[in-house]
């Protein structure tokens, strides 16, 4: 017996019975017409992030496209899936928004931080070239005393504002915000805490999303 496909299919047995009769109207609307996803996020491929749950979207509200390190190559470097998603999404199905959404954890952010790691991984060493400048930087920002957690979390962020910068060089997205039709950010999300922390409007520095009636 094939356990991990048995356990897929448990999982379709619970969403038939517990979860679909209980939004079968959300998922009929859904499908009778045509999609219109309100934003774009792009995500890690990491089994431990899902965009649909934190950000509580329901079917058709968000269009997403996830891969090793939330990466976006510049436009014309490896034009292929993620190029295409983001060319789809803005293009044609006109989302206001797309935000980057990197996270705690990081497979590949520790990758880039002890490279031999990668030894037998040359496909995941050749894509996470995309991610190279934000360890430059964020080695030129360390401080000495700086522990593991310090560097891995400052490298997060760094790449996060680096897919930013990839981001705006493809011409779907720069054609779409020269004419105030999009808006970008970046995230970190946080596994244990639940917390997300968002940058906004071009700046370096994360913020939480505020929780009403909570102290952060």
């Amino acid at each position: 017996m094939d356990a991990a496909l048995e356990e897929l299919k448990a999982g379709v047995r619970r969403f038939r019975t517990d979860i679909y009769p209980d939004n079968k109207d959300a998922y009929v609307k859904a499908a009778s017409v045509p999609q219109k996803p309100h934003a774009l996020i792009v995500t890690c491929a990491d089994s431990r992030i899902d965009p649909e749950l934190i950000t509580q979207s329901q079917p058709g509200d968000i269009f997403v496209t996830r891969n090793v390190g939330n990466l976006v190559p510049a436009y014309g470097e490896m034009l292929g899936g993620v190029s295409a998603v983001i060319e789809y999404a803005v293009s044609a199905l006109k989302v206001q928004h797309v935000a980057i959404c990197g996270h705690s954890d990081c497979g590949a952010m520790k990758a880039l931080l002890n490279p031999a790691s990668l030894e037998k991984l040359p496909t995941v060493k050749s894509w996470l070239t995309n991610a190279q400048a934000a360890l430059s930087v964020a080695n030129s920002l360390a401080h000495k005393d700086d522990s593991a957690s310090d560097s891995l979390r400052q490298l997060t962020e760094e790449n996060v504002l680096l897919q930013l910068q990839h981001l705006r060089t493809h011409p779907s997205v720069a054609g779409a915000m020269a004419k105030g039709e999009l808006t970008i950010s970046g995230w970190v999300y946080d596994i244990g805490t639940g917390e997300v922390r968002i940058s906004e409007d071009g700046g370096r520095v994360f913020v939480p999303v505020a929780i009403e009636g909570h102290k952060k």
